[in-house]
């Protein structure tokens, strides 16, 4: 694997605090200059406090100030690549716009998709 986005998702899914569903998923978020953010899903035990890693990647990002964003990636170890949830999907719409989103598993499978392939028509501020 040549692309240090893929390798840096799979090597945050390592970190994920999954002790529950035991699903790990890490990912990686680079901004507008090529630096890369990660993040790894955190569980709770009740499940609706659990962060995933998309959110994780892209908050830690903003709280550092990062504005500008060109892709993510997300890792898990499934066969058919898992795309971020709906509750991610939002997030990364409002704070990324149309990135770029690229699915790996440790076996390195790939998918590409742009965000609105994924988020076809998403809520944003422009409704309010």
């Amino acid at each position: 694997m040549t692309d240090a986005l893929l390798t840096a998702a799979l090597a945050a899914r390592a970190n994920a605090f999954a002790p529950f569903s035991h699903f790990q998923v890490g990912a990686a978020l680079e901004d507008g200059e090529g630096r890369i953010h990660t993040g790894c899903n955190v569980e709770n035990a009740t499940y609706g406090l659990t962060v995933c890693a998309e959110r994780v990647a892209v908050f830690k990002a903003i709280s550092e100030g990062v504005r500008q964003f060109r892709r993510i990636a997300v890792a898990a170890d499934t066969d058919a690549l898992t795309p971020p949830c709906g509750a991610c999907r939002q997030i990364l719409w409002e704070f990324c716009g149309d990135i770029e989103i690229l699915l790996v598993n440790p076996r390195g499978k790939t998918e590409t998709y742009r965000l609105k392939e994924l988020f076809p028509k998403p809520f944003d501020v422009s409704y309010l």
